[in-house]
């Protein structure tokens, strides 16, 4: 897996890849908004076209997937980014969303680089095989564990709470917290949807032990 994409103002990339936390005035966070927003619409351009026979939920289910946290951060490790991200403190726990982010960024700046189809065929490129692992739409978290929680605790349901969001105004960061059966987990997200997908899937993993 390779972005295979050569800059031709190199102080976008460089701006890419500098977080918040090493400069609190240039960084990366503009161009992840932009970012965020070719990934998503490529994405859905992408499953629309290879999924012809699915309906919404199931296209919105994997499109979920494909833009998430876990997946962008996957992405980022494998053309080498966490080589040359230039990032603050960072604590174990946040190790991935900086790199999802990070990831953002860069195809925000292909998109100022280049346009639109350039970044959308990097994309196609490198998102069509993550597109194909799933021969069925998976399930949301949220959803998979409520079922999870009714089968194994006579009907019971998981319960959500929600922190302030912490970040700038303009790139919120939102903490959830799930509970059920006994045992809770955390989850950051840009949304308290996200957040809870994220805690969602955290605690579907612990309880799956």
């Amino acid at each position: 897996m390779t972005l295979n994409y050569e800059f031709k103002d190199k102080s976008l990339l460089e701006l890419a890849l500098t977080q918040s936390g090493v400069n609190a005035d240039h960084n990366n966070e503009r161009l992840e908004f932009i970012g965020d927003r070719v990934l998503g619409l490529s994405v859905a351009e992408l499953l629309y076209k290879m999924y012809p026979n699915e309906a919404e939920g199931g296209l919105a289910r994997r499109h979920a997937t494909l833009v998430s946290t876990e997946t962008l951060a996957h992405v980022a490790m494998q053309i080498g980014l966490q080589n040359r991200v230039k990032h603050g403190h960072m604590t174990g726990g946040k190790i991935n969303h900086m790199l999802a982010n990070t990831m953002e960024a860069v195809l925000g700046a292909i998109f100022l680089d280049s346009g639109f189809e350039t970044v959308k065929q990097i994309i196609v490129n490198i998102w069509t095989e993550l597109a194909a692992a799933e021969i069925i739409a998976p399930k949301d978290s949220k959803t998979a564990l409520q079922e999870f929680v009714q089968k194994s605790d006579a009907g019971a349901l998981p319960v959500y709470t929600y922190q302030e969001p912490t970040g700038s105004s303009h790139n919120p960061i939102f903490t959830a917290t799930v509970t059920a059966m006994g045992k809770s987990a955390h989850g950051v997200g840009a949304s308290k949807k996200l957040a809870s997908l994220d805690a969602a899937e955290k605690l579907l993993k612990i309880l799956a032990i």
